[in-house]
């Protein structure tokens, strides 16, 4: 057998859906053959639907699922074999006092998977939801480049469907909002799951993490805090060598701002998500700059002080305009009061202006 009879010394990996193992076929080639766990809620036929239909995905950030077993109550899946181990490894394992993950090779992780998250979503139909968007599911060559696994346990949504009721599977730390609440999944539970992944990237701390002291356990919550109390800068990983950009680790920060928002109707697609990460300026500038926003500032100290007044012919009488806390004052934004969790940057400036608006009232949980 290709496990060697699932012997424990081929063991590469262990979830709260299966052990997976090194196998190696007749031909030599190597693969990874995960046994599922506590499958007796699955029928068979929706078993090999849903795999089958999966199976025809091909692209170069998602691990190709080869093949499967359904017979019984037994669920083998099998998928090619990612040499280099998976995204939790290299950010939380023993890498020593500085990380091989660079600012960059992260950024291209999460764009990479990004890019494969879209294709699920996007790219196909019926579309694919992950379900299990987490950094022990990102899988990674030697050149760094990520693979995203385990979608062989992902739900098919089609066209005519904006959500699917189904049994919440996920990880703690990682699931949304919404999905944890109601069963209900669509692709907006991966772009949240994916916010929290990129968190963990930009900062290398686990979504939950009961060794920290209490105001830090829950990633999410101490994210938000961090940026609220204008110390965006602190929250990247001290084992990174050279630290990133001012402008770099804002858009980056923006960009998982986006993706937890508590309306799964408000975040970003993961196509724009990409765009988002990989683009030069900002994410999401909604409106052209006005003739004074875009005129030069002669004098520092003449507009450090100034805060724009909303321009009710220009924005109307439910948008108000406000801004982003210090690490983010050459950015300003648009609110809807009607739907206070849409945030959407317009316009930057070259200054520094204070904030004194809270990221609460900005609705940014």
């Amino acid at each position: 057998m290709a496990t060697r009879g699932f012997a424990v010394e081929n063991v590469i990996g262990e979830g709260g859906y299966g052990i997976v193992y090194k196998g190696v076929l007749q031909d030599g080639s190597v693969v990874a053959v995960k046994n599922l766990l506590n499958n007796k809620g699955q029928a068979e036929k929706e078993f090999k639907v849903e795999v089958e239909a999966i199976g025809k995905v091909k692209h170069k950030h998602l691990v190709g699922l080869l093949g499967y077993c359904a017979e019984g109550a037994k669920r083998l899946l099998i998928y090619e074999y990612v040499d280099n181990g998976n995204l939790e490894q290299w950010l939380h394992g023993d890498v020593g006092p500085v990380s091989p993950l660079t600012w960059d090779i992260r950024i291209q992780i999460a764009v990479g998977t990004a890019k494969g998250l879209a294709y699920l979503h996007e790219g196909l139909e019926p579309k694919v939801v992950h379900r299990d968007v987490k950094s022990s599911n990102i899988l990674l060559d030697r050149k760094w480049n990520p693979k995203v696994s385990d979608f062989g346990l992902a739900k098919l949504l089609g066209a005519e469907k904006s959500y699917v009721t189904t049994r919440v599977m996920g990880t703690f730390g990682y699931v949304s909002p919404e999905y944890a609440s109601t069963g209900m999944l669509n692709e907006g539970s991966d772009v949240y799951s994916f916010g929290v992944l990129l968190m963990e990237i930009i900062t290398g701390r686990n979504p939950v993490d009961y060794s920290r002291p209490p105001g830090e356990m829950n990633l999410v919550d101490w994210f938000k805090g961090m940026v609220a109390s204008r110390r965006g800068e602190e929250v990247v990983d001290p084992l990174i060598r050279l630290q990133p950009s001012p402008r770099a680790l804002k858009r980056a920060l923006l960009v998982c701002l986006r993706c937890i928002d508590l309306d799964a109707n408000k975040r970003p697609k993961m196509g724009q998500i990409v765009h988002m990460l990989e683009a030069d300026e900002f994410p999401f500038r909604a409106e052209p700059r006005t003739t004074k926003e875009t005129a030069p500032l002669h004098s520092h100290s003449a507009v450090t002080n100034k805060v724009p007044r909303p321009t009710k012919d220009v924005e109307g009488d439910d948008v108000q305009r406000t801004y982003l806390p210090a690490e983010y004052s050459d950015i300003y934004v648009t609110l809807d009061k009607s739907h206070p969790s849409l945030i959407v940057l317009i316009g930057t400036l070259s200054c520094k202006i204070s904030c004194k608006l809270s990221i609460s009232s900005m609705a940014l949980s």
